[in-house]
């Protein structure tokens, strides 16, 4: 569900949502019209794939740009009707890649989640989407969520939690931490969960992880994984202006919806004040040229003086949450044989598990192997 499918949630009425469409195509094509001035076929890869890289960086930010000023009823108009779209054209990629999706909820948060057809899982990844804390759906995320199913061999679950600025921090946490605990409470071994998420969904793992004493006592997810993870809201590091011209996001990215007064260095929020110590092995996965750039790498060397077992992988060049938005791309194809590589060690040895109690609650038929 998207946020405009909640009750309480207030949305435009239709001719101005198509009044809002329209001038958002309008923005894109305008966006298109940039490109040949970009130097385009400029980049870290092929002539070919840098094209498609300047088409996607100038339309998702305009879009970004567009969506943003939109008073919030039309943002939320205009979000769901883009998730009716993912619903019609993105189960036809996900059935390709032999994966079951279904609509659910855990821990009393709606969510979609995602099943090999023909092995049973190894684990399951609560998956948290990006979008800023404040937009997008899992819908939105079908074919990366699905692949990362495929990769892992994990069931995922996606977590619709609830959005800023109609819910603003703590919320969120709260829903992520609710599936997290709700994914304990089915007796699946903490060996086998893994958190997961981009963006602002990256943000939320690493909350849910610092406040996980108040939600599972002693319960430590096996992996967390990360791509392009906001872990400070502060934006206060060079390269949020350095990379701004190269990257995806918006140079005034919006953070006070979500925070509402909150403090941003405090310790269920930011990762870069907090002890990290015993966190669990973590995968981090980022662009060289998008706007977190400096934020993740000292996230990733708190994470290494904390003594936790981390994966880290930059890639020269490329923007914000690039394998979500450009999966052929040769990076993207790297940083999934890297996640998939991660996920095999961290559940080799692992005690064995059988995923019924996780079937039974979810009314799910069990796989043919």
């Amino acid at each position: 569900m998207a946020m405009g499918s909640r009750p309480e949630v207030q949305t435009a009425p239709a001719p101005v949502v198509a009044l809002d469409v329209a001038l958002g195509m309008e923005q894109m094509v305008t966006a298109l019209a940039r490109v040949p001035f970009r130097h385009p076929f400029a980049g870290p890869s092929s002539a070919l794939s840098n094209l498609g890289m300047s088409v996607t960086r100038e339309t998702i930010r305009a879009f970004m740009g567009y969506a943003s000023a939109l008073r919030i009823p039309e943002f939320r108009s205009l979000e769901l009707f883009l998730d009716e779209i993912c619903k019609v054209i993105m189960p036809p990629f996900v059935h390709s890649l032999d994966v079951a999706c279904h609509q659910t909820e855990l821990g009393g948060v709606p969510g979609i989640i995602y099943r090999h057809r023909q092995e049973p899982p190894l684990g399951v990844i609560l998956y948290l989407h990006g979008g800023g804390y404040i937009g997008t759906s899992p819908n939105m995320y079908a074919f990366f969520t699905a692949r990362v199913c495929k990769e892992t061999g994990c069931a995922v679950f996606v977590a619709d939690y609830r959005l800023a600025p109609e819910f603003p921090y703590p919320a969120g946490v709260e829903d992520a931490s609710s599936v997290f605990a709700a994914l304990v409470e089915l007796g699946i071994p903490p060996t086998r969960i893994l958190l997961a998420g981009d963006s602002g969904g990256g943000g939320l793992a690493n909350s849910v992880i610092l406040d996980r004493e108040n939600v599972a006592p002693n319960v430590t997810p096996a992996g967390l994984i990360l791509f392009s993870p906001e872990v400070d809201l502060r934006l206060d590091e060079p390269s949020v202006t350095e990379n701004a011209e190269h990257d995806i996001l918006p140079w005034n990215i919006p953070t006070a919806a979500y925070l509402h007064g909150a403090d941003a260095t405090s310790r269920s929020i930011s990762p870069l004040t907090a002890d990290l110590s015993g966190f669990p092995p973590t995968c981090v996965s980022w662009g060289g040229s998008e706007m977190f750039r400096d934020p993740i790498r000292r996230y990733v060397e708190r994470l290494r003086a904390a003594g936790v077992a981390t994966e880290a992988h930059e890639y020269d060049g490329m923007f914000h949450v690039f394998p979500i938005l450009m999966p052929w791309l040769e990076d993207s194809h790297d940083v999934f044989r890297n996640l998939k590589s991660f996920v095999n060690k961290l559940v080799a040895g692992a005690p064995q598990w059988s995923d019924a109690a996780l079937r039974r609650r979810l009314g799910l038929s069990p796989v043919v192997s």
